[in-house]
């Protein structure tokens, strides 16, 4: 079984190359990305000889309908999971075109070229398959105790949720219009290892152990659901092994928390590992809120627990601080990646 992963040497792609290969001793994985500043082949040094032997990285960008055609040609591929994105809300605001040709022609240009390659006399081969990885940003925001469900409405607010939601309706079109063989998995927040240091959780501790000001916006009562990427991968494995297709299945953490919660309890940690007095809350700074920020985002994922036997194993506790251990012993990681 060779299995094509797309964005493979971002956060998530890559987490899911440790996961998958460790689980799966007799399976192979090609995979494909085209090294943004999101993106490192270096990720990849801490595999074991023998995942070494059963991963193959090239470099490439699925928006290359020759490129991506190729890859049918010199590989007996059986499946494909899509973690090609631009994916960082902020620089989408700053300028949401990048995202539009990554997101939607990229999603697009991949399904198209995997129709021609594959779909003969409106047959697809009987054991392909196909996995989107989209957002819960594609929801829109919530109200107070509510949960987003498969049922509910997409309405994004923001450059690159809006991306998003655009790749996935164009894989539902398949769906419904070729027999495509597509699923679509929606996440909420997801930490741990290998994460850009863009981002909310590695900016926090980064920021932090230098001593520097930690940006909030406005009040930083922003709720989110964080979700531990193991978990994530786990999820999507069960999705790819059990799931139905032209079916959408919501992946979250179940642990609710607000911006400035969430902070003060990285902070916290820091400083008790530490033992710097220095890593505490008079680093917060609160800035005017970002454009279009949701309020509120919360999961349900009771489709993919009750119909897919999955849920998340990672308590919050457990995974937050093995995540800020993971940072603080992969600093030159940190350091070398470019923004």
């Amino acid at each position: 079984m060779v299995l094509l992963v797309t964005g493979v040497a971002g956060f998530i792609g890559t987490n899911f190359v440790y996961y998958y290969l460790n689980k799966y001793p007799d399976r192979k994985i090609v995979g494909i990305d085209k090294l943004t500043y999101a993106g490192d082949v270096e990720n990849f040094m801490l595999l074991k000889p023998d995942q070494k032997s059963r991963f193959t990285f090239i470099l490439g960008d699925i928006t290359d309908k020759t490129f991506i055609s190729s890859l049918f040609d010199k590989n007996d591929i059986t499946g494909i999971i899509n973690f090609a994105a631009e994916s960082h809300v902020d620089r989408s605001i700053q300028g949401a075109e990048l995202f539009i040709h990554s997101n939607v022609f990229g999603v697009f240009s991949l399904i198209e070229t995997i129709r021609k390659k594959l779909w003969v006399q409106n047959e697809w081969p009987e054991n392909f398959k196909f996995i989107q990885i989209s957002t819960d940003e594609v929801y829109g925001s919530l109200t107070a105790d509510q949960k987003f469900t498969e049922q509910t409405p997409v309405h994004p607010n923001n450059p690159y949720s809006a991306s998003k939601a655009s790749g996935d309706l164009f894989v539902q079109s398949f769906c419904n219009t070729y027999g495509f063989p597509g699923m679509i998995s929606r996440c909420s927040n997801n930490y741990g290892p290998f994460q850009h240091p863009e981002k909310l959780i590695p900016l926090i501790i980064q920021r932090a152990l230098n001593h520097q000001e930690i940006p909030v916006y406005g009040d930083g009562e922003q709720i989110r659901d964080w979700l531990y990427v193991t978990d994530h991968c786990a999820a999507i494995d069960s999705i790819y092994e059990k799931g139905l297709k032209n079916n959408v299945y919501n992946i979250g953490g179940e642990n609710v928390r607000t911006n400035i919660d969430l902070i003060n309890h990285i902070l916290a940690i820091l400083q008790e590992i530490t033992g710097d007095r220095n890593i505490n809350t008079t680093l917060i700074t609160h800035v005017p809120d970002r454009l279009g920020h949701d309020r509120r985002y919360a999961i349900d994922p009771m489709k993919i627990m009750t119909q897919l036997k999955w849920r998340p194993e990672t308590q919050f506790e457990i995974g937050m601080r093995s995540t800020i251990l993971w940072y603080l012993h992969h600093q030159d990681w940190v350091k070398n990646r470019r923004c």
